[in-house]
Protein backbone atom coordinates (compact mmCIF):
# COMPACT_ATOMS: atom_id res chain seq x y z
CA UNK A 1 0.00 0.00 0.00
CA UNK A 2 1.01 3.40 -0.94
CA UNK A 3 0.37 6.13 1.92
CA UNK A 4 -1.51 8.98 0.97
CA UNK A 5 -1.12 11.94 3.29
CA UNK A 6 -2.69 15.43 2.01
CA UNK A 7 -2.12 19.00 4.30
CA UNK A 8 -3.18 22.52 4.71
CA UNK A 9 -5.43 23.51 1.96
CA UNK A 10 -5.40 20.32 -0.13
CA UNK A 11 -6.45 19.14 3.23
CA UNK A 12 -9.47 21.17 3.93
CA UNK A 13 -10.21 21.16 0.37
CA UNK A 14 -10.62 17.46 -0.20
CA UNK A 15 -11.91 17.25 3.46
CA UNK A 16 -9.42 13.86 3.73
CA UNK A 17 -6.22 13.37 5.65
CA UNK A 18 -4.86 10.70 3.68
CA UNK A 19 -5.39 7.41 2.03
CA UNK A 20 -4.16 4.18 1.44
CA UNK A 21 -3.76 2.76 -1.94
CA UNK A 22 -2.81 -0.14 -3.80
CA UNK A 23 1.07 -0.48 -4.79
CA UNK A 24 0.20 -2.05 -8.02
CA UNK A 25 -1.96 0.08 -9.18
CA UNK A 26 -0.20 3.09 -8.21
CA UNK A 27 3.55 2.30 -9.05
CA UNK A 28 4.65 5.76 -9.61
CA UNK A 29 3.91 9.49 -9.14
CA UNK A 30 2.84 9.79 -11.85
CA UNK A 31 0.19 7.21 -12.24
CA UNK A 32 -0.37 7.67 -8.77
CA UNK A 33 -1.42 11.41 -9.29
CA UNK A 34 -3.72 10.05 -12.41
CA UNK A 35 -5.38 7.74 -10.36
CA UNK A 36 -6.42 10.34 -7.01
CA UNK A 37 -7.50 12.95 -10.09
CA UNK A 38 -9.84 9.99 -11.49
CA UNK A 39 -11.15 9.44 -7.92
CA UNK A 40 -14.01 12.40 -8.25
CA UNK A 41 -14.12 16.31 -10.00
CA UNK A 42 -13.14 17.72 -6.85
CA UNK A 43 -9.58 15.85 -6.36
CA UNK A 44 -8.89 16.46 -10.40
CA UNK A 45 -9.90 20.25 -9.40
CA UNK A 46 -7.44 20.13 -6.16
CA UNK A 47 -4.54 17.95 -7.43
CA UNK A 48 -4.85 19.54 -10.89
CA UNK A 49 -3.14 23.33 -9.36
CA UNK A 50 0.40 24.22 -11.24
CA UNK A 51 1.01 25.35 -8.19
CA UNK A 52 0.62 21.67 -6.01
CA UNK A 53 4.03 20.70 -4.08
CA UNK A 54 5.06 16.60 -3.68
CA UNK A 55 7.45 14.81 -1.12
CA UNK A 56 8.07 11.55 -1.26
CA UNK A 57 9.43 9.63 1.75
CA UNK A 58 9.54 13.63 2.85
CA UNK A 59 12.15 14.45 0.26
CA UNK A 60 10.37 16.42 -2.43
CA UNK A 61 10.11 15.71 -5.86
CA UNK A 62 9.63 17.35 -9.00
CA UNK A 63 9.43 14.88 -11.26
CA UNK A 64 8.50 11.10 -11.69
CA UNK A 65 9.38 9.00 -8.84
CA UNK A 66 8.95 5.19 -8.75
CA UNK A 67 6.98 4.28 -6.09
CA UNK A 68 6.58 1.01 -3.77
CA UNK A 69 4.89 -0.65 -1.00
CA UNK A 70 4.74 1.36 2.20
CA UNK A 71 5.82 4.96 0.70
CA UNK A 72 4.66 7.78 1.94
CA UNK A 73 3.67 10.42 -0.65
CA UNK A 74 2.53 14.01 0.54
CA UNK A 75 1.01 16.52 -1.08
CA UNK A 76 0.83 20.31 0.04
CA UNK A 77 0.75 23.45 -0.95
CA UNK A 78 3.68 26.19 -1.63
CA UNK A 79 5.12 27.83 1.86
CA UNK A 80 5.27 30.97 1.89
CA UNK A 81 7.06 33.57 4.47
CA UNK A 82 6.99 37.24 5.18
Amino acid sequence: MINVLFFAQIRDQLGVSGLQLPSAENNDLTTLLKNLKSLDSNYLSVLSKGSLMVAVNQTMQADNVPLYSGDEVAFFPPVTGG
